[in-house]
């Protein structure tokens, strides 16, 4: 870890303006992005007394090994250069409150000659209307399942609807009622339009109409003593009312909005949402993060805002009218010109003080109190035994460094076919899957387990040593007295982010001696000597270094094995589902795969030409010329390699083995 007063820039050097700065560590990754209205005061803050800063805040200035900044017009410039940054660099340090999925949504395809019912995610789409967010989907889900039994509308893919369409069947939800299969015509067009547009109108809020129309129904039925349609329709009413009640009425109809509460404490927070429209709430979405400067709760909302409803995040477009926070941010004019400016409309962010918005707010502070009581009690052994986890592996392999950065690998294969590996990384204990990768082996080096840890070692550092030597950044205003601030129009093209330039602290394979001096010669013939390689051994569970004939033995109750267990059965897990699908691949090939000169585009006319591979191999060398890009010879070959494979004893046995230099068909 780097000294902050090795780093600090002069107080002179910084200038007064408002700007963006970054903190980098030794290998040029960003681990922190933030923003200031006086550059020099905010910077200067951390480099005083780095002692008294939050141990989050310490732990980043001492991981830090530069700082940078740039300057710029005002503030609105500030908060949008900052969040491209945040969403850029992902920094590690920076508070965060978005997660990986898009908000689920109720579509329905009213653009379509037959509309569907269907869970969309992402941005909008023309000509279809949009219920929600729901959160989770399975809510969704559930009301869809409720609601076919009245509104039979198609929820089948093109596909589906396309065979249905062919064979004359419907599928099985219009075997049991539950779609009214426009598919083999047993509604028209026009009246299946019109069945949408009753799902619409109801799931818009016009529940009431329908249930008083099925209640007179029933009545009627009743009367004529129609007893089986009666309780049919009760059946129905109940239905309709079970999802008219699951989407309480909380406010006024006309009210659509995204109402944030925050419970905090001097290191995390916890964040609810409820997302209501037309007056209902439609879902509810928690986030749990951990705070990085004394943050107030003014600066938590304007983080949360900028990451929630930022360009290309998971709620982007789809911003309602009135957004309702527990505390403005301090900049509350700027960001409600940012939030305008993303939804095209006016957007209206306050504090409610009085009546039913203030009450629901209350209800939505009271779950994130909760949720952050409950993350407290879950969490209160996991982040010291993780702790204490990476400090017993550190003293136990007597390592000089923390083990900030863990990489893993293992290989994968059936009797030497398929060969595969795969890297898993762990970063404070947790992992990080953007980090994750997959290696195909082939070639010398798939003879054995030792040249595949060799080969895949060799390649995951190559690549870093590639990267590492590379420029990483272009000239920018860095905070060391060298060059000045760049304008913000320079800096928002920023560089590629480079894959694999951070190494690792401790490089785990999956394997005993034979595996770990694979590793360890890969690393030497690089020239990388301060990277740590150790094996962990499936049988005993014993941990070999490079230089030792004896294994380390981890007590069985040892935290830091559990780590190592779980890092290295996560490897395993990822190598041998990139196995599985390339050995799915590679089963599935037709036995036109294998013949030489027959390629993608070739096979593809072949099957389009004969309809199929049965039909290629009856037909005759002249048939086989005549599909475009066929000549004599490879009609000869194509012809000799499947009479080959039907003479194996079965119409669908795999292309014989060709020399695929020569085109001769090789004896099996």
């Amino acid at each position: 870890m780097a000294d902050p007063r090795s780093y600090r820039p002069q107080t002179g050097e910084i200038p007064v303006d408002p700007g963006v700065y970054r903190f980098r560590d030794e290998h040029s990754r960003v681990v922190y992005v933030g923003k200031a209205k006086n550059l020099r005061s905010r910077l200067n803050s951390y480099f005083a007394n780095p002692q008294g800063l939050l141990p989050r805040t310490r732990a980043m200035v001492f991981t830090a090994a530069s700082v940078e900044w740039t300057v710029v017009g005002s503030e609105l410039e500030a908060l949008q250069l900052e969040y491209t940054w945040i969403k850029e660099f992902n920094p590690r340090f920076n508070v965060m409150f978005r997660d990986d999925k898009s908000y689920p949504y109720l579509a329905v395809t009213m653009g379509e000659k037959y509309p569907r019912v269907q869970v969309m995610r992402g941005d909008r789409r023309k000509d279809t209307r949009y219920f929600g967010p729901f959160y989770p989907a399975k809510a969704i889900r559930e009301t869809v399942d409720t609601l076919l039994r009245v509104f039979p509308v198609r929820t089948c893919s093109s596909g589906v609807f396309k065979r249905a369409e062919r064979t004359g069947r419907p599928c099985l939800l219009g075997y049991i009622d539950k779609c009214s299969a426009p598919c083999v015509g047993r509604i028209s067009p026009e009246d299946h339009k019109e069945l949408a547009a009753q799902f619409c109108d109801f799931m818009g809020g016009q529940a009431t109409r329908f249930i008083v129309d099925l209640e007179k129904r029933m009545a009627a039925a009743v009367a004529d003593l129609d007893y089986e349609s009666a309780a049919r329709i009760r059946d129905d009413i109940a239905a309709l009312k079970r999802v008219f009640e699951r989407n309480t009425v909380v406010l006024s109809e006309d009210t659509d909005a995204d109402i944030f509460a925050l419970k905090e404490d001097e290191l995390e927070a916890a964040v609810q949402v409820f997302h209501v429209r037309g007056g209902r709430i439609r879902g509810q979405r928690g986030w749990m993060v951990e705070k990085v400067e004394d943050m107030t709760t003014a600066d938590l909302v304007e983080h949360l805002l900028q990451q929630v409803y930022g360009d290309g995040s998971s709620s982007n477009n789809q911003i309602p009218r009135e957004v309702l926070v527990p505390e403005l941010p301090s900049n509350a004019d700027e960001m409600s010109v940012w939030l305008a400016g993303l939804r095209g409309a006016k957007v209206d962010l306050r504090v409610p003080r009085r009546g039913d918005k203030a009450t629901l707010l209350g209800t939505v502070e009271q779950n994130a109190a909760d949720a952050l009581r409950l993350h407290k009690s879950r969490r209160a052994g996991d982040l010291t035994t993780r702790s204490a986890a990476l400090q017993e592996l550190q003293e136990a392999l007597d390592l000089p460094q923390p083990l900030m950065r863990i990489e893993c690998f293992d290989i994968s294969h059936v009797q030497g076919t398929n060969v595969v590996a795969s890297m898993v990384v762990v970063e404070d204990g947790l992992p990080r899957k953007a980090d994750y990768r997959r290696f195909s082996i082939t070639g010398d080096a798939a003879r054995d387990d030792t040249a595949s840890m060799y080969d895949v070692i060799q390649r995951r550092f190559r690549n870093y040593l590639a990267e590492k030597a590379a420029p990483a950044l272009p000239p920018a205003s860095i905070g060391d007295g060298g060059a000045p601030p760049v304008p913000l129009a320079d800096t928002t093209t920023a560089p590629t982010r480079q894959k694999f330039a951070y190494p690792p602290n401790l490089v785990v394979v999956d394997g005993g001696q034979p595996q770990v001096h694979a590793a360890a010669r890969a690393l030497k013939d690089l020239g990388i000597d301060d990277v740590f390689v150790i094996g962990l051994a499936k049988r005993l569970e014993e941990v070999w270094l490079p230089d030792s004939d004896f294994p380390v033995i981890l007590p069985r109750a040892s935290e830091g094995l559990f780590l190592l267990q779980r890092i290295r059965d996560e490897a395993h897990r990822f190598a041998i589902a990139f196995h599985r699908q390339k050995r799915g691949k590679s089963m599935t090939a037709s036995a036109l795969d294998a013949i030489p000169g027959l390629g993608p585009a070739k096979r593809k006319a072949l099957l389009a030409h004969f309809g199929s591979v049965k039909k290629v191999r009856a037909a005759s060398v002249e048939e086989l010329q005549a599909v475009p890009g066929v000549g004599p010879s490879l009609a000869e070959t194509v012809q000799r390699a499947l009479a080959a494979a039907t003479a194996d004893g079965s119409t669908n046995a795999p292309a014989p083995a060709v020399n695929m230099a020569t085109g001769e068909i090789l004896d099996s």
